[in-house]
């Protein structure tokens, strides 16, 4: 909880220092008379010159600074191998009690200990198991960091894509100004051809940070995972698999049973007849006891 509003607090700071660093940009000082009779335009007149598709790449700037804070918190060391998760885990490990170590990894969900709770729940099951189970687990947890750091790449690509219709239909405003009225009315040509400019310069400031942190923390998520591979590596380098052979480690039921037919005999029979609901063939004839 208290992560959350910390995490909602910077975005708000955030948003606030957006909006106020370009209020500050177009205050300009008069210099003299003449360019004190110019009218400076604020920022919400720029908003609106640039037409309809501001509301749209509004919404993109306020969704990527929220990907950007959520893919900073999820990629992070402290968030995938938090560090008093790691050192109980290993102590739990030296003395052997790798029921503890399912019970903690179960009760403190992290990325590192859902990979090292599926791993101790497959130890019975040997080695070559055991890392399948794990690794199958990390490419879950990468999967989901992946998938919400993508996003970033969507928006990068969208809001370019959004200013460049505000662009196109600018420039029809535009033409069809020209052919009204001629050259002899420069002021709708020219409101015309800010939202061009307003729409695509709109879109290209929120792609270009958008991309870039993607990138960044795309290689951070993969930092933070190779981190928890050497974790698991250095856990279960020396496993004594023989001596945990058969045991079920954890309290996931098992639904994996032998078969019926090898356990109960036919009712009414001295023999035993293995029949399988699929078989097509005939049905070989039950063995007499010798």
């Amino acid at each position: 909880m208290k992560l959350k509003i910390v995490y909602l607090s910077a975005l708000a700071l955030i948003t606030c220092s957006l909006f106020v660093s370009a209020a500050l940009a177009q205050a300009e000082p008069a210099a003299s008379p003449g360019a004190a009779a110019e009218h400076s335009k604020t920022l919400w007149e720029q908003i609106k010159e640039g037409g309809w598709v501001m509301v749209p790449i509004g919404l993109c700037s306020v969704a990527t600074l929220y990907l950007i804070a959520d893919g900073f918190i999820r990629t992070g060391r402290t968030k995938i191998a938090p560090a008093g998760h790691e050192q109980t885990v290993k102590a739990l490990f030296r003395q052997g009690d790798y029921v503890g170590a399912y019970n903690y990894c179960k009760e403190n969900p992290s990325p590192l200990t859902n990979v090292l709770r599926v791993g101790i729940g497959l130890l019975g099951e040997g080695k070559e198991v055991a890392e399948e189970g794990m690794m199958g687990e990390l490419a879950k947890e990468n999967s989901k960091m992946q998938t919400q750091i993508s996003y970033l790449s969507v928006m990068g690509v969208c809001t370019p894509m959004i200013g460049l219709l505000g662009t196109v239909t600018g420039m029809i405003k535009a033409f069809a100004k020209l052919g009204s009225s001629g050259i002899g009315d420069p002021s709708g040509l020219s409101a015309a051809i800010g939202e061009v400019l307003v729409a695509t310069a709109s879109g290209l400031v929120i792609a270009i940070p958008a991309f870039g942190a993607f990138y960044f923390l795309r290689n951070r998520a993969m930092a933070s995972v190779h981190h928890v591979q050497d974790v698991i590596s250095g856990l279960f380098r020396k496993m004594p698999y023989e001596s945990l052979a058969g045991v079920h480690l954890g309290d996931e039921e098992l639904y994996a049973a032998i078969p019926n037919w090898l356990v109960a005999p036919e009712a009414g029979g001295s023999g035993m007849t293995r029949h399988l609901g699929t078989t097509t063939g005939p049905i070989a004839p039950a063995e007499q006891p010798t």
